[in-house]
């Protein structure tokens, strides 16, 4: 009976701890490489921010990091119940290089989560628009979705567990819109939508700039979805996230929040009714950002002659 009783006691108090190994959840997180300007694109700080947040923050999550587009290990990824990518998109896409696509399929086929943060969302259409499609939920589709820089404001959000004690916020970044979802959003809820201004649309059609669809759109003030989760068939959960260009933004409790319940929830732990609570310094801010030359100015415009 003491045997009993000391057995019964241990595994409560590992229970409560969070030290039980079936309560842990595995978070493995890849950063890209370095680009773009000084606080710009700091996918490296990003992660090691997101992922102190985690540390400090869920006492049965077992998160892991890779810095600079480094591939964990195929042991690794088999153990992960969810994996995050915050990195550069399109065809260098983390996702896209060697048989990483094919890697990530395996896992996705037992139900890992998914979740991708800013220009991660973006791959071709092929590889990875169809994979995406299925894993995420939607993806940025060149020359369909767009990539503007304007204040999106955030008036109301859903009833999910992602959005557990966030508040309606507004912040400026590059939000991308008109994303590529799956046909009838099935699975899929919006978690931030906004209206763009026509200010979105000052640029010419191009691969990230514009098209007639999504003009009309925004001329009819269309709302756009720029974050959203998706509860896929095979059992996974999707996240994608379309901000997250400027550093700065991580500073914003709410963005942050939001983030870290997405991660969470994609690995199917419980998220708090109030959300993930956490503290950053502006030291802890500053952390870990890349080295990078401040970008040359663009040349001054010819100054036309009068006629």
């Amino acid at each position: 009976m003491k045997h009993i009783l000391l057995n019964t006691t241990l595994a409560l108090s590992l229970a409560a701890t969070g030290l039980a190994a079936e309560a842990k959840k595995s978070i493995v997180m890849i950063a890209g490489k370095p680009s773009h300007g000084p606080a710009q694109h700091e996918h490296n700080a990003g992660i090691q921010l997101l992922a102190k947040c985690l540390k400090e923050n869920i006492a049965n999550a077992d998160v892991t990091f890779h810095l600079n587009a480094e591939w964990p290990s195929a042991e690794e990824l088999a153990k992960a119940d969810t994996i995050v990518i915050y990195s550069d998109g399109g065809g260098g896409h983390p996702a896209l290089q060697g048989d990483h696509l094919a890697t990530l399929a395996k896992e996705m086929k037992r139900g890992c989560g998914f979740v991708c943060l800013h220009y991660a969302v973006e791959v071709p259409i092929t590889p990875g628009g169809p994979e995406f499609t299925d894993w995420l939920g939607g993806y940025f589709e060149p020359n369909w979705s767009v990539n503007p820089h304007w204040d999106a404001d955030f008036k109301e959000l859903p009833k999910h567990p992602i959005s557990s004690g966030v508040k309606p916020f507004a912040t400026n970044d590059e939000w991308y819109f008109h994303m590529r979802f799956r046909e009838g959003m099935k699975g899929v809820t919006p978690i931030l939508t906004a209206i763009p201004p026509e200010s979105t649309m000052s640029r010419k059609d191009g691969p990230h700039e514009g098209n007639p669809a999504v003009r009309e759109e925004v001329k009819n003030q269309v709302p756009q979805h720029v974050s959203w989760a998706v509860e896929r068939e095979d059992g996974g959960r999707g996240f994608g996230f379309t901000g997250g260009h400027y550093h700065k933004g991580w500073g914003n409790e709410n963005q942050r929040k939001l983030v870290l319940n997405a991660i969470v929830w994609s690995a199917k732990a419980e998220v708090p009714s109030g959300g993930i609570e956490s503290k950053i310094t502006d030291d802890e801010l500053a952390a870990n950002l890349d080295p990078k030359q401040p970008r040359k100015p663009a040349p001054p415009k010819p100054v036309e002659a009068a006629k």
